[in-house]
């Protein structure tokens, strides 16, 4: 059965024979946003995680990373969070299986004041976890993190030694034009998330959610690689 019969004109075809991959070139570090947050701790961190953040993202660009999962804990209140936090997206893993596969793609708006971040964990059995957040440059913390329903995540830049750290502030939930800070004791715990270089090409993301009185709810660590250029 040709081209044809299947809906596709020759002509249609040779039109996408050229098509390529749209860039993500690097960008110079009074361009980054992450490097304005960090101020004089960016040059702290390695060649190799500078070059992942200064990565311009136009519409129509994506940048994937692949790995594997390779350490999660999670304890039994840790559970229980993130079965209710399906309701807003599922952002926790809801596994502790290891060695499963670990994507993440990075897309961002028209505008660049934000990035949209897609997870996709694996699982010994049945369809893999997939996670959808958006970080916003705004705020007053200057980056937000927004997961599902209206609630969202201020986070703070840190660096230690040598890596990169996303801490949270606070959570707050926004309807509409109404931005309404969480209190305290409503919050779920000590978000900290990680990126750290570890030579090759490649980096650990690490995913910590610690509370004041149960102690840690949530540990993840995941390998992932660069893409090829």
């Amino acid at each position: 059965m040709g081209a044809a019969a299947h809906g596709y004109a020759p002509g249609s075809l040779a039109r996408y024979a050229g098509w390529r991959r749209r860039p993500a070139p690097c960008r110079d570090d009074a361009e980054s946003p992450f490097a304005r947050l960090l101020g004089e701790r960016w040059l702290f961190l390695p060649p190799a995680t500078r070059r992942r953040f200064l990565r311009k993202i136009e519409a129509g660009a994506c940048v994937s990373y692949l790995g594997e999962v390779a350490e999660c804990r999670i304890s039994r209140a840790g559970w229980v969070l993130a079965q209710a936090a399906r309701l807003i997206g599922a952002p926790l893993p809801l596994g502790a299986d290891l060695g499963v596969s670990a994507s993440v793609s990075v897309t961002a708006d028209a505008d660049g004041q934000g990035q949209y971040w897609t997870r996709q964990y694996g699982r010994a059995q049945g369809f893999p976890q997939v996670i959808h957040s958006a970080k916003r440059f705004a705020g007053p913390t200057g980056i937000e993190e927004y997961l599902g329903l209206g609630v969202g995540i201020a986070l703070r830049l840190e660096e230690a030694g040598g890596a990169l750290l996303f801490v949270g502030d606070h959570y707050f939930l926004k309807l509409g034009g109404l931005r309404l800070r969480l209190p305290g004791w409503a919050m779920p715990g000590q978000l900290t998330v990680g990126h750290m270089d570890i030579g090759g090409g490649r980096f650990l993301f690490s995913l910590d959610l610690v509370h004041p009185w149960l102690g840690e709810l949530v540990h993840q660590l995941c390998v992932f690689a660069d893409p090829a250029e």
